[in-house]
């Protein structure tokens, strides 16, 4: 068919040419997209608004040789304007975005886009804080892509923990036997943290000490961007906890 309909969230957009965008979406159903929106930039456009990052959309795209031109496209989610008035919902979201784009380089599911949704419409309403919705959505999206790490046992030889030991590289926690020299160590309240996130248990969430809360995100990035194979440059303007 040359055309089609999906719904998308937002990634991120360039400029082509004087008027247009190149706007790289992560879809419901055809994975990640990118198409050309014609126009978009004059102020005349009628649809440019709803093309912009962290934007929710039902678009009609246009199959064409190399790249797919947006025809249509109606709001679904208006999270933009929310999370762009607050710093840490927004460093939060394009490290979301930005992971969710490494992620999904050449195929997704609906599982992946609907956990990116459900994350951006957290922060917009600002229902939880800002980093432990990002943390959540690491966790989730990587336990998605077959990278989940390992909290319950070691992730070397299977011993059940939980254990002290935490070594991306290797799955996640692992035991006093498989840990290398100089491994990180974490409290039992981290690794509770970790557990916590990871389900979607918000009450021991949104509980937990700004301590315990960046000792969870250090470990977090760190085990992202190791299975990523690169950095997540967003997270370098992100906060501690307070």
């Amino acid at each position: 068919m040359p055309t089609y309909r999906d719904e998308v969230v937002i990634l991120r957009t360039h400029k082509l040419g004087e008027a247009d965008r190149i706007v790289t979406m992560l879809s419901r159903r055809h994975g990640k997209l990118r198409g050309v929106a014609k126009g978009v930039r004059r102020t005349s456009s009628r649809f440019g608004a709803r093309l912009e990052p962290f934007m929710v959309a039902d678009v009609q795209m246009y199959k064409g040789r190399s790249l797919d031109i947006v025809q249509q496209a109606e709001s679904l989610g208006s999270y933009g304007a929310d999370i762009a008035t607050d710093y840490d919902r927004y460093t939060s979201a394009s490290a979301m975005v930005e992971a969710a784009d490494r992620l999904n380089e050449a195929e997704t599911t609906p599982q992946q886009y609907l956990l990116l949704v459900g994350g951006l419409r957290a922060l917009a309403r600002g229902e939880h804080d800002s980093r432990a919705v990002l943390d959540s959505y690491l966790l989730r999206a990587m336990a998605l892509s077959g990278w989940a790490p390992s909290l319950d046992a070691c992730a070397r030889c299977g011993r059940t923990g939980p254990h002290d030991g935490f070594v991306a590289p290797l799955g996640g926690s692992v035991c006093d036997a498989c840990a290398p020299a100089g491994s990180a160590r974490i409290a039992p309240e981290t690794g509770a943290r970790l557990r916590a996130l990871i389900a979607g248990e918000w009450e021991t969430v949104d509980g937990g000490s700004p301590g315990t809360a960046n000792a969870a995100s250090g470990l977090i990035a760190a085990y992202a961007q190791w299975h990523l194979e690169r950095g997540i440059r967003s997270l370098g303007h992100i906060g501690a906890a307070r």
